[in-house]
């Protein structure tokens, strides 16, 4: 397929994870036909994608993309090229941001959205139906965990984590063990390739090309500002009305990067944000040993909220064993010690709502490695609220006998890496308009997590859904499919 021997698209839609295939989802059913370009393949079905060792050991699914750091120093990251993008790897935890989260908070260094909760609300509910989300029972571990808080203190609030499992996933043990971090094997975890795009697959309006990475945009020759395609590495070229960057917040911006740097004669209100405002989360891992065993299987069914921290979240990790442990302590650590503690650990998640720095960013740099520039302490406000609620929930984990270790994700961890093309009212001071539309260019739409302009103190993959869905029913409704091809 080439530009010569194809019809014009109605979409491009530049990589599958939850933007890019919600988007795709939307635009399809509307009738257009879509062209999405996904960097990676298919994931296998042969286990792999649940064997702790082959996961986390190895680490062969993870992307060999050579990165640096503020520092120019080397930094891998935990990214992924697969089709369903991270979607495939995430923990399934789907929660909506509280209508204060859409709103400014200066002091925070929290950037308002472009519009209300309300606005997003129907899009919230159309995803949360398209991706079966559901509350599981807790377990008798975690039900004991949380009685012996509640009689300790009434501090936190403690409520059930939507999620987007299979409701018999507790029937196969092995995939209510590894659907956090894994890749399900039979599809019982909801994502954007098993949720969305597999029902695309038999539209003759849906084309999937998978190990396409793309090499850059490119305009049309009469509007210099209006994106007519993208371009791959052998010098293909594909046509569509319009092009949708749904690579990522550190992909998809390095992509517009590049293309401005190729033509300096297109310029964008707002050109120096392109690759700032970098949010990952505050994201810290914590593990609570006990002298009892644990049995629990699902574990990741509750969330626990604290009025003393406003801008944070705990939840629970999934399942947890002496394998897993041994693949993240030091090798020197005995066989013996690793299994005691992994038969007595329950895993929590503390996320703390990051603030915006435009010195946080992403590079494209031509001669040589992207650049992944981030400091938590450019954020501080944020930083010290996510080192009170540490403290805090080990405190009370201690209380009721537990000993706890933690441990940062970031910068390395960029699960939740967010904020990159921020949206916004002012074209001086956003990157992407309210729609998704870039400021500056014609055909440019925005997909992923790089919109966010506040990022919350929950997972932010539903609202990412529910953004693309936004954007594919806005680009059905409002957008030309009768241009002529460029070029």
């Amino acid at each position: 397929m080439n530009s010569s021997d194809h019809p014009v698209f109605d979409a491009i839609i530049i990589g599958s994870g939850a933007g890019g295939s919600a988007a795709a989802y939307a635009l399809v059913k509307a009738g257009k036909r879509v062209l999405m370009l996904e960097k990676g393949g298919f994931l296998p079905r042969d286990g792999s994608t649940q064997d702790v060792d082959t996961v986390f050991g190895a680490q062969r699914f993870k992307a060999s993309d050579a990165w640096r750091d503020g520092q120019d120093q080397p930094l891998a990251l935990d990214e992924f090229h697969n089709v369903g993008g991270k979607t495939k790897w995430y923990g399934a935890a789907l929660l909506r941001f509280s209508p204060q989260e859409f709103l400014a908070e200066p002091e925070q260094h929290y950037l308002p959205w472009p519009f209300g909760y309300d606005e997003l609300a129907p899009f919230y509910a159309q995803a949360e139906q398209l991706l079966h989300i559901r509350h599981f029972p807790h377990e008798p571990d975690l039900q004991t965990i949380m009685a012996r808080m509640s009689r300790q203190t009434h501090a936190w609030q403690i409520s059930p984590l939507p999620l987007g499992l299979a409701a018999d996933i507790l029937n196969d043990p092995q995939e209510a063990r590894h659907f956090d971090g894994f890749a399900s094997t039979r599809g019982l975890k909801w994502d954007g390739q098993t949720a969305l795009l597999d029902g695309l697959l038999t539209s003759p309006l849906f084309h999937l090309r998978e190990n396409t990475p793309v090499h850059g945009l490119y305009a049309d020759p009469d509007q210099p500002h209006r994106i007519a395609g993208v371009e791959l590495a052998d010098g293909r070229r594909f046509t569509a009305h319009q092009v949708i960057l749904a690579a990522g917040a550190l992909n998809s911006p390095r992509l517009l990067q590049t293309f401005l740097a190729a033509h300096p004669h297109v310029s964008l209100p707002a050109a120096s944000l392109v690759g700032a405002n970098l949010k990952m989360h505050l994201n810290t891992a914590l593990m609570a040993f006990s002298w009892t065993k644990k049995h629990d299987v699902l574990r990741k069914t509750a969330l626990f909220l604290n009025d003393q921290f406003p801008h944070s979240s705990v939840q629970c990790l999934g399942w947890l064993d002496e394998h897993l442990l041994g693949t993240q302590l030091p090798r020197f650590v005995p066989a013996w010690i690793t299994r005691l503690m992994g038969r007595r650990a329950y895993g929590f998640f503390i996320t703390t709502e990051d603030g915006s720095s435009t010195a946080n960013r992403v590079e494209a740099r031509q001669n040589g490695a992207p650049m992944l520039d981030y400091q938590p302490e450019r954020a501080p406000q944020a930083l010290r609220e996510h080192r009170a609620v540490i403290r805090a929930f080990k405190q009370t984990l201690r209380r009721i006998g537990h000993v706890s270790a933690s441990r940062a994700t970031w910068p390395t961890g960029t699960a939740h890496a967010l904020g990159t093309l921020v949206t916004g009212l002012d074209p001086a001071r956003s990157v992407v308009d309210p729609t998704g539309k870039v400021y500056g260019l014609e055909g440019l739409y925005v997909a992923d997590g790089s919109v966010l302009a506040r990022v919350s103190r929950v997972n932010p993959a539903l609202t990412i859904y529910a953004w693309g869905l936004r954007l594919g029913d806005h680009l059905a409704k409002n957008a030309s499919t009768h241009r002529q091809p460029a070029g």
